[in-house]
């Protein structure tokens, strides 16, 4: 398929209910995961299925700001550490086609490997010096990928890879020489997307999906989102929802295939200044109101 995207545990005070969501934001989402359009690294699409899109087209000058993450609470904490002990056994969240996808490790080689698929996917080639600006968004993805973990609540971030899940696949390689996918899930609260949630206060925000290019179009893809509907329902969340490029049909149909329908879309002036129009996804989950209280 095409290519789109917990260090020391803290709990921050909780604010009154009347506090704005912004105010709600932890540190970690201040994280800058782009850098101002030149010739060379593309910014770091977060949410945006489609990393071959855009061709040599110029990007705006502009640094977006990663999905941002909310505070842990103590039985958000409690929650996802009984939802770790439950994947042991297996160690996936979903399998899917011969593929399983699991939680990113916290090892070095492991998040290096994560950065080069990113990289792989949301990298825009340029005529000149193409390695060196490779290799220095690749940097910049691996720096931004480091600081999530190393600032998100282990119930407000997760970076999940896939892999391949037959044990005869697996012996001559090192763990992290087998994740070929990698997606991001971030639980959010913007009011913007709110509004089309009822009911809801935040949101678990499916980004940074990417596939290596010689596993594409085999049901990665797939196994990611299925992966990140089995953690939204650990983590009692009603609502997914992502964003894909409007005119990308295929990935466009491959989450409609997974149950999300389009909910709004970019304005028509972002065609004007460069930039292709974006649709904001939505699917709602199995989840009971007593699931979430608990």
């Amino acid at each position: 398929m095409a290519a789109l995207r917990a260090s020391p545990l803290f709990l921050p005070q909780p604010l009154s209910p009347s506090a704005s969501s912004r105010s709600r934001r932890c540190a970690a989402c201040r994280c800058v995961a782009a850098t101002a359009a030149r010739p060379g690294p593309a910014s770091y699409r977060t949410g945006v299925h489609g990393g071959s899109g855009g061709g040599k087209k110029r990007l705006l000058a502009s640094r977006r700001r990663p999905g941002c993450c909310l505070p842990a609470t103590e039985e958000g904490v409690a929650a996802a550490a009984a939802a770790s002990e439950e994947e042991e056994e297996d160690g996936y969240l979903a399998r899917e086609a011969g593929w399983g996808v699991r939680r990113m490790g916290r090892v070095g080689e492991e998040m290096r490997r994560v950065a080069q698929v990113q990289a792989e996917a949301f990298h825009v080639p340029v005529a000149l010096f193409n390695d060196f600006f490779f290799d220095f968004f690749k940097a910049e993805v691996l720096s931004a990928l480091i600081y999530r973990v190393r600032n998100s609540p282990p119930d407000r971030y997760a970076c999940l890879v896939a892999e391949e899940a037959e044990p005869a696949s697996q012996l001559s390689q090192a763990p992290y020489e087998r994740i070929i996918g990698v997606v991001d899930c971030t639980v959010q609260d913007e009011d913007g997307i709110l509004k089309h949630l009822q009911g809801a206060d935040e949101y678990l925000y499916v980004s940074g999906i990417a596939v290596l290019p010689s596993f594409r179009r085999r049901k990665v893809g797939t196994a990611l989102l299925k992966a990140c509907e089995a953690l939204g329902l650990q983590w009692r969340h009603r609502f997914m929802v992502l964003r894909a490029y409007e005119d990308d049909d295929g990935t466009r149909g491959l989450y409609a295939k997974e149950g999300y329908r389009v909910v709004s879309r970019d304005p028509d002036w972002v065609t004007w200044v460069g930039r292709r129009r974006r649709v904001l996804m939505i699917k709602e989950l199995p989840v009971h109101d007593d699931m979430i209280q608990q």
